[in-house]
């Protein structure tokens, strides 16, 4: 089955770096419910968590770090899951 969702998470810094940088990872996934359950384990780390739909796929969904928990308790709105929230 051809990937549809990822997930992108931070990485956890190790050692000292020369600079501040945000870096992160990014998986994909057959399914909702896949992806899911990959970014509540990662948001059960403490690590900063997004995720969306991959082009093509329709209808585009992407769902910001500050929604992740209510995608996850399925509580977006149509609007918020199309498009993410706050965009016409």
């Amino acid at each position: 089955m051809t990937p549809t969702w990822y997930v992108t998470f931070e990485v956890r810094k190790r050692g000292t770096l020369p600079k501040q940088r945000s870096p992160r990872e990014t998986r994909t996934f057959a399914t909702e419910a896949e992806a899911k359950a990959f970014a509540r384990a990662k948001l059960d780390e403490g690590l900063a968590v997004f995720a969306g739909t991959i082009n093509p796929s329709v209808p585009r969904q992407l769902i910001p770090s500050t929604r992740i928990q209510a995608w996850l308790a399925d509580e977006l709105s149509d609007t918020e899951r199309h498009t993410g929230p706050g965009t016409e």
